[in-house]
């Protein structure tokens, strides 16, 4: 039985809407002592009040205290240290610095749709346009989306039973990280990644290309993990389109997502963050299907994961 991202309907209480308000404080918190490399075992001299911060994560189980002493949890240690091979330091970082002041004008990105780009830092986007405006910037992008794909990737791969494919070409599939989870558990399946030409001189064995304005290379499968929330609707219909032309007849479209439903609350807390970052926002299965059967696809079938993404397999 596959996981659900459904919960019970709760009353709302006081106590729930201390804890929203208590939120951005717990996140703060952790974003603050990964700047300052509390987890990678710093502690900073010119802090006069880092003891604060310093309980502040162990009451949030970040850290553990003994005397004066404080540690690192096991958790902790794996996913906020920035030397781990499933950090997740980079993605914090630019929660810190890119969305953490774009979220406080969440009010005008409803009251008039698109994104803040320009209002919080003074220029258009597209998002890319900041993730890559220098080698240091791309590659900081490329280490957080590495560490959330590595708690995802392993459960797309495995939503759906993928021996009949032989060659995956993951599209922007960044550090690889999809493609790696799916050659692991099919040992056969020849896997690559297609990304821009900036991302490919990062990581050898990627293919150089626009998946938009590029010809595809050529597979039998193709991926594409948190691509399409990124994008307009009509640039998600041509790239639709140009998958299904370029797959042989029974090829399949592996896309990992979030699918909404009504009580997703991460799904939907990710859809405004799309409003606020991107061109695009979070669907439902049955909006991707929709999209996907537009575009020619014959069968059209989603799985919840149980993973931060869930998984969508469309066959042409």
């Amino acid at each position: 039985m596959q996981a659900s991202h459904s919960r019970p309907a709760a009353m709302i209480t006081s106590n729930t809407v201390l804890d929203l308000i208590d939120a951005f404080r717990r996140s703060k918190t952790m974003f603050a002592a990964v700047e300052l490399g509390i987890f990678d075992g710093k502690r900073p001299p010119d802090c006069k009040e880092l003891g604060r911060l310093l309980d502040a994560c162990v009451s949030l189980g970040l850290l553990h205290k003994t005397g004066d002493t404080y540690l690192n949890t096991p958790e902790t240690d794996k996913y906020l240290r920035s030397e781990s091979p499933d950090t997740m330091a980079g993605y914090v970082r630019y929660s810190n610095d890119v969305l953490y002041p774009m979220w406080a004008h969440l009010e005008d990105a409803v009251r008039e749709g698109g994104h803040r780009w320009q209002q919080t830092f003074g220029f258009e986007g597209p998002i890319f346009s900041h993730f890559f405006r220098s080698d240091e910037a791309m590659r900081e992008f490329q280490r957080g989306m590495h560490g959330f794909g590595r708690l995802s990737s392993p459960a797309v791969a495995a939503a759906f039973d993928l021996s009949r494919f032989r060659r995956l070409i993951d599209l922007g599939g960044g550090t690889g990280h999809l493609a790696e989870a799916a050659r692991e558990r099919y040992p056969h399946l020849e896997a690559q990644v297609f990304d821009l030409p900036g991302v490919a001189q990062m990581f050898p064995g990627t293919i150089a290309g626009d998946f938009f304005t590029d010809p595809l290379p050529e597979a039998d499968l193709y991926s594409l993990g948190r691509i399409l929330h990124d994008w307009s609707e009509d640039k998600i219909r041509m790239l639709l389109s140009k998958i299904h032309a370029a797959l042989p007849d029974g090829g399949g479209l592996l896309i990992a997502e979030k699918l909404l439903n009504p009580e997703y609350v991460s799904g939907h807390m990710q859809s405004l963050n799309m409003l606020i970052v991107t061109e695009g926002r979070e669907r439902s299965a049955a909006e991707y299907e929709t999209l996907l059967r537009a575009a020619g696809f014959a069968q059209v079938d989603s799985r919840h994961t149980g993973a931060p993404v869930d998984a969508i397999l469309a066959i042409k």
